[in-house]
């Protein structure tokens, strides 16, 4: 079959339906990059929050009307609203998450029952998988280390979806590491729900080798990966022992620490085991260890009960942590959470209001620490790279609706043939250049000489 896999929401999301695209691949089936083609299309689904189940079902209908025969749907919004899902023109089947690493095998043995549909495995052959969609899905390699969650957050409807927490081998993540890196990528990202909890239920390990530490340390002795990049973190699994990882210059200096409110009254409500304090001084001793490090969070607003005073809390003590960057929600009701119930809602108009108010705050703070890095050298892994229209001319890229760091490149240099270039430093700063080279999926030395704010998504 050709077969197409597309997913929306998370990096968790993202390492899994490269893990499905590439069971398929190994079953002798054939990806492609466009719908259209596709005898077959897996979409994985996201419901942390209203607008991802909105995305979710845009999704579908994209893949309703390029005209997919079969259509397979997994992940969170399919598994909590599995009947309903099943229920739209063209869902041939629904996996749910609890057989999402099992997907490939449960869809081919039901279509091998209806209709003898059956590829030829191809187990040995390590050349990247040229039909996954997805921007960077040979550069940036998602890797999925855990799954699940065992806390208890009164917004979250993930865990719920995801059940509890639950670590893969260290033999498993070294698998997929050394299969994501023979398929050329130069960066490995470490995906979870809850990663900072891996090997906690490892009992078969030592209690030493019990935390995403001693995974990342085994990783990075036993396999050559020139990046590895951590997803969000959750900072109550954190220790100021856990930043010695810094020592590696391999691992990116960029933590992911959602915060979700600087107030602890309505943190408190929320469920999280972190009060601003604590996540404060914990935000100190990882800059202590690696000071140019990149701290970007989440941060919700409009959660039920959240007074005008407790938002003022919470907008100053995201001033005073100077952010790199973020990523600010507004929270919506998820059906079978705790806060759904909550009394004392806050008006939606009261909501947008504070999330323009707190992303301005955000944005001030990524701009400061972007102007930090002007004028230094910084290494770029290139993910993008689209050739330069003749027409065009040669001169430093300059776009006001997206900030970013730019290399001016002398028109001297640069030919008939010329690339525009896009991509990431270490630190998560998104880099635009013009170039007579065509680096894709390269790394490279950049003096970063101008900068326009690009907030990361």
């Amino acid at each position: 079959m050709k077969v197409y896999v597309d997913t929306v929401g998370c990096r968790l999301n993202q390492a899994e339906i490269e893990m499905i695209a590439q069971q398929f691949a190994a079953a002798g089936h054939v990806l492609v990059s466009v719908p259209d083609e596709a005898d077959l299309a897996v979409l994985n689904t996201c419901t942390v929050t209203a607008k991802a189940d909105a995305d979710s079902r845009s999704q579908l209908r994209r893949l309703q009307r390029a005209g997919v025969k079969r259509i397979v749907l997994t992940g969170c919004w399919a598994s909590l609203q599995a009947d309903e899902a099943s229920t739209f023109e063209g869902v041939h089947q629904v996996v749910i998450n609890a057989q999402k690493d099992r997907l490939t095998e449960v869809v081919l043995t039901q279509l091998v029952h209806q209709n003898g549909v059956l590829g030829q495995p191809q187990t040995d052959d390590p050349a990247p998988y040229k039909g996954l969609s997805g921007k960077r899905h040979r550069t940036r390699a998602f890797i999925k280390v855990q799954d699940g969650c065992d806390d208890h957050c009164t917004f979250c409807v993930t865990r719920i979806a995801r059940g509890p927490a639950r670590s893969r081998t260290v033999e498993e993540v070294l698998g997929d590491v050394r299969s994501a890196l023979a398929r050329g990528a130069k960066e490995v990202v470490l995906s979870g729900v809850q990663l900072a909890a891996w090997g906690k239920d490892l009992h078969h390990l030592p209690p030493s080798r019990r935390h995403l530490r001693a995974l990342i340390e085994t990783i990075m002795e036993q396999t050559a990966p020139p990046r590895l990049r951590l997803s969000s973190l959750e900072a109550w699994h954190l220790d100021k022992l856990f930043f010695s990882i810094w020592e590696d210059k391999r691992i990116c200096r960029h933590l992911h620490l959602p915060l979700q409110s600087g107030c602890n009254e309505t943190l408190k409500r929320m469920g999280r085991r972190m009060r601003r304090e604590s996540f404060a001084a914990l935000v100190e001793d990882a800059l202590q260890q690696c000071s140019d490090l990149a701290i970007t969070t989440d941060i919700m607003v409009g959660f039920p009960g959240e007074t005008e005073e407790e938002f003022a809390a919470s907008l100053d003590f995201v001033q005073q942590m100077n952010f790199a960057g973020g990523h600010v929600f507004t929270y919506s009701e998820r059906t079978g959470t705790p806060a759904a119930a909550f009394p004392n809602p806050v008006p939606i108009s009261v909501r947008k209001d504070r999330n323009a108010l707190m992303r301005a705050v955000l944005l001030q703070s990524a701009r400061q620490y972007r102007q930090r890095f002007v004028g230094t050298v910084r290494s770029v892994l290139w993910e993008r790279a689209k050739p330069l229209a003749k027409e065009e001319n040669c001169t430093l890229l300059n776009n006001s609706a997206s900030d970013t760091f730019s290399t001016q490149a002398a028109s001297a240099s640069l030919g008939e043939n010329s690339w525009r270039l896009e991509g990431l430093t270490d630190n998560y700063l998104r880099v635009k250049v013009l170039s007579s080279q065509h680096l894709w999926n390269e790394i490279t030395e950049v003096l970063l000489d101008e900068t326009n704010l690009f907030l990361e998504e």
